[in-house]
C-alpha cells in the first residue's frame, strides 16, 4: 500500500469512527429517553379513552358563533373570545385580560387597553385578577377548570362557585367546559360589565342573556335566527341559557391539538426531535438525584399534568383577588379549599409554547423566564423584573406579596409537602428544556390557515352584528 493509500485508509477509519460515536450518542440519550417514556407509561396521545367533538359538527358550530358573539356580553362589548382567541394560543397573550369597557372591543393581544376613566377602573390597570387558561385541549382536563379548580368533579357530579365546594351542583352541564362557561358571562370584569342586570343573581344574568338572544326587537339580531340555529339542534323552546354553554362547551372541547413532535417521537420517530431537544427531555424526566430537574413529578402524564394544586410563588403581579392586608395578593386555591394557601393548578405543558404569558398571574413574558423560575424559585423571585410587564399591569405589593408565597413554599418544603428543590443550571441546559418544551406545540396552533375551521367567516355576520372580528394592534385581522 502506497503512502497515499494508506492516508486515504487512515482519514476513511478517523471518518467512519467519528459518525460511529457520533451514532452512539445519540443512541444512548434515545435509550435513556425510552426507559423514561416506560417508566412513565406515556403514549404520546392523551386523548386516548376520550369522546372529543368534531368542530364540523352542527352544535360545535353554533359554540362557535355564541363563542364570538359580543351578545353574549352584559353591555355587548365583549365576547369569550375577547380572552381565548385560537390564534393567541387560545388565551389573549396578555398577562392578565382586559373584559368588558376596552377601548377598541375588536382589538385583541398586545394594545387592547381601556381608560381610567371607565367605570370601575384605577388607573387603567387590567382589573381581571387572573390569566386566561388557554382552551386549547380543555376536553382533556379529568378534575377541574380554573386556576384555582373552583369547578371541579366530585363524586355524584361537578361543584362550582354556584354550589360551593364539594357540593354537586345539579346545573353544572355535561362536562367541564362546559361548567366553566356559565361564569365568565357573570363576572363583572370579563364579560358581565358594571351596568348590565346589576346586583341581580346569576341565574337572573343567564336567563336574561338567553331571552335578549331570541328577543326580535332588538337591532343587533337578525329576527328568529338564533332560534332556529337552536331549534336545529336542540328542538323547540330551546333557546335556553343552559343550551348555550352546552354548545359553547363542545366548541372549546373540540379545540384538540396534540399532534405534536414528541408524540410522533414517543411513537417511534427519533429524527422527530433534536439532540438539544432530547438533553432537554433527559433534565426534564431526570429525578434530582440523578442530575435532573424532576418536572416530571408534577407535569406528569401524556397531558403533561397532574392536576393538582402546588406553591410554585410565581410574582403575585396585578390588583390580585381581594387577599392579603391591602387586598391585592391572591391565594390561590385555599379560596375554594381551606388549605392550599398560594396553591395553584398544575397547567399543562403541551403547546406551551404559544400559551404564554405564563403563570396563575401571567408574571412571565418569556418561555426562558418561567422555565428559570421553575427550575430555582428562589433565585427567580430574587430577581423577578417587573419592567417586563405591560404598564397596565398593576405592581405595587409584588415584592411583599410573592415574599409570602414564597415563605410558603420554603414551609411546605421543610413539611415535605413540596417535592421542589432549586437546581443550578447553566443556560445551555435552560436552552435544551426549552427545546424539549417546544417539541409539546401541535404545528397547527401556529398555522392560521389549519386554525381557519375554529375561526368564523369574517364575511358573514352570523346570527347577529355582534360577530366580534378579532384584529391586532395595526389593524390586521387575526
Amino acid at each position: 500500500m502506497n503512502r497515499n493509500n494508506i492516508s486515504m485508509s487512515i482519514a476513511l477509519i478517523t471518518l467512519l469512527s467519528g459518525c460511529g460515536s457520533s451514532s452512539d450518542t445519540q443512541t444512548d440519550i434515545d435509550s435513556e429517553l425510552s426507559v423514561h417514556i416506560k417508566s412513565n407509561q406515556l403514549t404520546g396521545d392523551p386523548s386516548s379513552g376520550k369522546t372529543v367533538p368534531s368542530i364540523s359538527d352542527a352544535k360545535a358550530q353554533l359554540g362557535m358563533k355564541l363563542f364570538f358573539t359580543k351578545g353574549l356580553g352584559g353591555d355587548k362589548d365583549s365576547a369569550c373570545v375577547s380572552c381565548h382567541h385560537p390564534v393567541l394560543g387560545g388565551g389573549d397573550k396578555l398577562s392578565l385580560p382586559i373584559g368588558v369597557s376596552a377601548i377598541e372591543p375588536d382589538l385583541l393581544g398586545r394594545g387592547r387597553i381601556h381608560t381610567s376613566s371607565a367605570v370601575n377602573y384605577e388607573n387603567g390597570w387590567a382589573t381581571v385578577p387572573r390569566n386566561a387558561p388557554s382552551t386549547f385541549n380543555v376536553a382533556l382536563w379529568n378534575r377541574s377548570l380554573f386556576w384555582d379548580g373552583r369547578v371541579e368533579k366530585i363524586e355524584g357530579g361537578m361543584s362550582t362557585p354556584d354550589s360551593g365546594f364539594s357540593k354537586v351542583d345539579s346545573n353544572a352541564g355535561a362536562n367541564l367546559a362546559v361548567a366553566q362557561a356559565q361564569f365568565p358571562v357573570t363576572s363583572a370584569e370579563e364579560m358581565r360589565g358594571f351596568v348590565f342586570e346589576q346586583g341581580n343573581s346569576t341565574t337572573q344574568i343567564r336567563d336574561h342573556l338567553a331571552s335578549r338572544l331570541s328577543d326580535s326587537t332588538l337591532v343587533d339580531y337578525i329576527p328568529n335566527s338564533w332560534q332556529s340555529e337552536f331549534t336545529s339542534i336542540y328542538g323547540d323552546n330551546s333557546l335556553t341559557f343552559a343550551n348555550i354553554v352546552d354548545a359553547i362547551g363542545a366548541y372549546e372541547n373540540s379545540q384538540l391539538f396534540i399532534n405534536t413532535p414528541w408524540k410522533a417521537y414517543v411513537d417511534g420517530n427519533q429524527t422527530a426531535i433534536s439532540t438539544e431537544a432530547k438533553n432537554g427531555a433527559k433534565l426534564f424526566f431526570s429525578s434530582y438525584e440523578a442530575g435532573g430537574v424532576n418536572c416530571v413529578e408534577c407535569h406528569s402524564g401524556d397531558f403533561f399534568t397532574d392536576e393538582k394544586f402546588h406553591v410554585m410563588a410565581i410574582p403575585q403581579v396585578g390588583r390580585g383577588k381581594g387577599d392579603g392586608t391591602v387586598g391585592d395578593d391572591d391565594f390561590g386555591r385555599s379560596r375554594v379549599d381551606s388549605i392550599g394557601k398560594y396553591a395553584f393548578r398544575t397547567p399543562t405543558l403541551l403547546n406551551v409554547e404559544v400559551t404564554g404569558p405564563w403563570g396563575h398571574s401571567g408574571a412571565y413574558t418569556t418561555l426562558d423566564g418561567i422555565v428559570s423560575h421553575m427550575v430555582d424559585i428562589d433565585s427567580a423571585v430574587a430577581g423577578y423584573d417587573v419592567s417586563l410587564l405591560d404598564s397596565n399591569v398593576k405592581t405595587t405589593n409584588v415584592t411583599a406579596n410573592t415574599a409570602r408565597a414564597l415563605a410558603q413554599l420554603k414551609t411546605n418544603r421543610t413539611n415535605e409537602i413540596s417535592p421542589h428543590q432549586n437546581v443550578s443550571l447553566s443556560a445551555s441546559q435552560v436552552s435544551d428544556l426549552v427545546a424539549f418544551l417546544k417539541t409539546l406545540t401541535d404545528p397547527c396552533t401556529k398555522d392560521r390557515t389549519c386554525l381557519d375551521k375554529w375561526i368564523p367567516d369574517t364575511s358573514s355576520s352570523g346570527p347577529d352584528s355582534l360577530q366580534l372580528n378579532a384584529v391586532d394592534s395595526s389593524g390586521s385581522l387575526l
